[in-house]
């Protein structure tokens, strides 16, 4: 019987150890992803802006945690201080992005609003005159005449670096492509994004090609089809320069309009 009774003793004093193992680390998980999480958002400016109390909280139940952490028999207290930072963080995140949404949803609609006054009010003057004189700017701003057709490049200050919105800087350029389009009905046009050399391969080539949307974009709310409008993204690919030097990264960082003819028939692609 006292064999017996050792025994069973034994096996419940496995069985709680191993619970207890189990349950530490479980609150050392909760905790590392909490540090993980705040860190993530802590030292972002449009977080501090848009969600500055889920921040503090966030920080708060963090360092709650972490100092329950140092004691016996709190691993439950620490696992739900540990969730309850990752959530405010997680919370603060959300805020942020949307708000940085809004403001830009804000932002595109003024400027297309002024875009579309300002296209109303070109369209008082004549056809004949608008669409020579639109045909002049157009030439004047395209940077080649090859096979592939009459070339229009919007360089990379009209991006914010590492950005694929359009700066107001661009809304000249934009408008002359879009009432020239408009007197041009037949004609269409490729849109091809390019980057420079740095960083990854494949960043890059989805950037380019979410800037050359971008002009489309902004092409379709003032009114051109999207069946006229081809977009490519090409990436590091097809460098108009060297990448060595800041100068030259900065000419390959760019987008190109390319113009049908008047048939609406483009060049090759590349």
């Amino acid at each position: 019987m006292k064999r017996s009774y050792l025994s069973l003793c034994g096996i419940c004093s496995a069985v709680l150890l191993t619970g207890c193992a189990s349950s530490i680390t479980s609150s050392d998980q909760a905790l590392e992803g909490a540090h993980t999480a705040f860190q993530h958002v802590k030292d972002e400016t449009d977080v501090l802006r848009s969600a500055p109390k889920d921040l503090i909280r966030a920080g708060e139940s963090l360092a709650k945690a972490d100092r329950l952490s140092s004691y016996w028999g709190s691993t439950d207290d620490v696992a739900h201080y540990a969730y309850l930072s990752q959530q405010y963080s997680s919370i603060a995140g959300q805020k942020s992005a949307l708000n940085i949404n809004q403001e830009r949803a804000v932002k595109l609609e003024l400027e297309r609003q002024r875009l579309q006054l300002v296209l109303r009010e070109a369209k008082l003057l004549s056809v004949q005159d608008q669409s020579s004189w639109l045909e002049e700017q157009i030439a004047s701003l395209a940077t080649s005449q090859s096979e592939r057709g009459l070339v229009m490049t919007l360089g990379d200050v009209l991006f914010d670096a590492g950005h694929s919105e359009l700066n107001v800087s661009a809304n000249r350029s934009v408008l002359k492509m879009v009432q020239f389009l408009q007197l041009n009905p037949r004609r269409t046009v490729r849109i091809e994004g390019y980057t420079d050399s740095r960083g990854d391969a494949q960043e890059n080539l989805e950037l380019s090609r979410s800037r050359a949307q971008a002009v489309a974009d902004v092409l379709g709310d003032l009114g051109i089809s999207s069946a006229r409008i081809e977009v490519q993204g090409h990436g590091e690919s097809f460098p108009v320069t060297e990448n060595a030097s800041a100068k030259g990264r900065a000419q390959n960082r760019r987008v190109e309009v390319v113009f049908s003819d008047e048939q609406g028939r483009l060049g090759s692609s590349r």
